[in-house]
């Protein structure tokens, strides 16, 4: 029979993927009934254990002449970084600043994407926990408070990206004010007819993005953002979106884009057709991704501290980790801030 999955016995079995590896590994933290139901499906499944992947989870065998871990310290273990986009440079560099802090403490990251999908999220989330990972810090998709406490009771730590939830630690921008940053200079250079391009589904910091940048706007006195809500928050759908505002009768002086991908399709499109920006159309972006600086015109955009938002949700992993059951959930909100170069 072919070798099944951990999580083929898991669902036959009627548990968890972790209950599963502790009958692997620790059947005396299983209840005997629930050990005969798991062993029973490993055996009508054919499943066959990988050796490597489990001395992998835990750890390299400590010979009698090796130090044992100083009290206090535990030997370094993998958490998982999940988020919805590898290809996007903002998350590569949240990731990026996560792994660094992580690593500076003695312990592993495994990168994985969710492709902004609640099924695939929730395969990743099952592999970390099949892999007995110390905890995850995840940009969610479609975790919520029963996703939380399944991850918990399998011996996870939970740190939400970019997110809020209120009983789990968080570290996220305060995207509301990014947006009241970007509509604010937009106006301050005299563009008053504005449009916000976005990307479907919309992320809810592109929503708080957003929603800032229309609260200014009606503070100031001026007609809401026109909003163009294109398939992805990419280059390709940043081209897409200028080919709509070529379409109006008149174009927009001041465009918003909810990242910096979009932004950068969006005014290479307008040049390549021979609208002048800034002097025409005048584009904010957000991020401040590597490539802004560098684009053919270089993007005016509201920066997020990417490595630091990713240092600071391993940092609340790590805390809750060490301080175990006297550990009280932090919420930390970070500061973004304009960038101003050539395009407004």
């Amino acid at each position: 029979m072919p070798q099944s999955s951990i999580r083929e016995v898991a669902r036959r079995a009627g548990v968890s993927v972790g209950t599963v590896s502790n009958v692997l590994n620790r059947p005396d933290l299983v209840a005997e009934a629930t050990r005969d139901r798991v062993r029973a499906a490993i055996e009508e499944l054919g499943f066959v254990r990988n050796e490597s992947a489990r001395r992998l989870r835990q750890g390299p065998v400590r010979t009698e002449s090796e130090p044992s871990e100083p009290r206090g310290r535990t030997r370094g273990r993998a958490f998982g970084i999940v988020v919805e986009d590898l290809t996007n440079p903002y998350a590569t560099d949240v990731a990026r600043g996560a792994e660094l802090a992580l690593n500076e403490a003695g312990h592993d990251a495994i990168w994985l994407t969710s492709d902004h999908s609640s099924a695939k999220e929730r395969r990743s989330l099952d592999l970390l926990e099949a892999q007995r990972a110390a905890g995850v810090l995840i940009i969610p998709v479609g975790l919520g408070d029963a996703g939380i406490t399944r991850l918990r009771s399998a011996g996870m730590t939970v740190v939400l990206i970019d997110r809020a939830g209120p009983d789990v630690c968080s570290a996220q921008v305060d995207h509301v004010a990014g947006g009241e940053i970007a509509a604010a200079h937009l106006l301050g250079i005299g563009r008053e007819h504005v449009a916000f391009v976005t990307g479907a589904p919309e992320p809810v910091p592109c929503v708080e993005r957003r929603d800032g940048a229309a609260r200014t706007l009606e503070e100031a006195g001026v007609k809401p953002p026109l909003v163009l809500v294109q398939d992805a928050l990419s280059p390709t759908e940043g081209q897409a979106a200028a080919q709509r505002l070529l379409d109006l009768p008149a174009l927009p002086g001041g465009v918003f884009c909810a990242n910096d991908l979009l932004a950068i399709g969006l005014i290479n499109e307008l040049t390549r057709v021979g609208v002048r920006v800034p002097e025409e159309v005048a584009v904010v972006g957000y991020d401040d991704i590597e490539l802004a600086a560098s684009a053919a015109v270089p993007l005016t955009t509201v920066r997020q501290p990417r490595r630091e938002l990713g240092w600071e949700a391993a940092e609340l992993a790590l805390a809750e980790v060490a301080e175990g059951p006297s550990h009280r959930h932090r919420q930390l909100v970070l500061t973004p801030e304009l960038v101003i170069r050539h395009s407004a």
